[in-house]
């Protein structure tokens, strides 16, 4: 089953210096039919004004991870960590039994980014983050994960749950097959282009919630950047 949530359907919010779009329910948006796919909490599509962020506030028990779509996000917590990621770049945070993070646009164009909570199968456990390029030549025609929980990823960055997040990056007509495992989840959207997943069309930004579908073939109608969760 595929099902296509559009990205003028999502609920979201404008706070000027923030635009957001949210595929799952968070924050005052709540539509009780969408809390999460899987172990897959939040897919927030946000548009981060210049200058702005943030500011310092607490998580836990969740494994989090911004996808850096254009522009750039400055992260600092309450750990001494602190670190820049640019497009094309991903971090992840293990929020553990508790952190205190920002996240700031420090550049002068607006940031944009995927952020992405799964929730994690270790509970409590000290609190961590991590930033790493992933040249998008090297996603070219293919998928690479980029955030794994399974031993074997070892070039992915590391979280502390059952799932993936993968990215690829295909040219129009280009195709990439992904399998999912039985009892699986996934979670599928264009940062940018239109591809077709089994033949169903999925625009720049749309999500496509996938269960009980072993195989996917997703063929780029338009040049295409794609990133694809995977959870139980």
């Amino acid at each position: 089953m595929i099902e296509i949530r559009p990205f003028n359907t999502l609920g979201g919010a404008d706070h000027g210096w923030l635009k957001a779009k949210h595929h799952f329910s968070f924050a005052r948006y709540h539509d009780p039919k969408r809390m999460g796919h899987g172990t897959l909490r939040v897919w927030n599509d946000d548009e981060i004004a210049p200058n702005t962020g943030f500011p310092p506030h607490p998580h836990a028990e969740m494994e989090i991870i911004t996808y850096v779509r254009e522009g750039a996000i400055t992260h600092e917590d309450n750990l001494g960590n602190k670190g820049r990621t640019e497009a094309g770049d991903v971090q992840v945070m293990s929020a553990g039994a508790g952190i205190r993070h920002a996240e700031y646009n420090r550049e002068t164009v607006p940031a944009k980014i995927f952020q992405i909570w799964i929730e994690t199968n270790e509970k409590g456990g000290e609190p961590s983050w991590g930033a790493k390029p992933f040249p998008k030549a090297e996603r070219s025609g293919q998928f690479v994960t980029l955030a794994s929980g399974f031993a074997g990823d070892v070039d992915a960055l590391p979280i502390r749950a059952e799932a993936r997040v993968l990215g690829a990056t295909l040219k129009a007509g280009e195709t990439v097959e992904y399998h999912l495992g039985p009892a699986r989840h996934a979670y599928l959207v264009p940062a940018t282009g239109s591809i077709e997943v089994n033949g169903i069309r999925v625009n720049a930004r749309d999500g496509a919630a996938i269960e009980n579908e072993r195989a996917l073939t997703i063929k780029a109608v338009e040049n295409a950047e794609i990133v694809l969760v995977d959870v139980p």
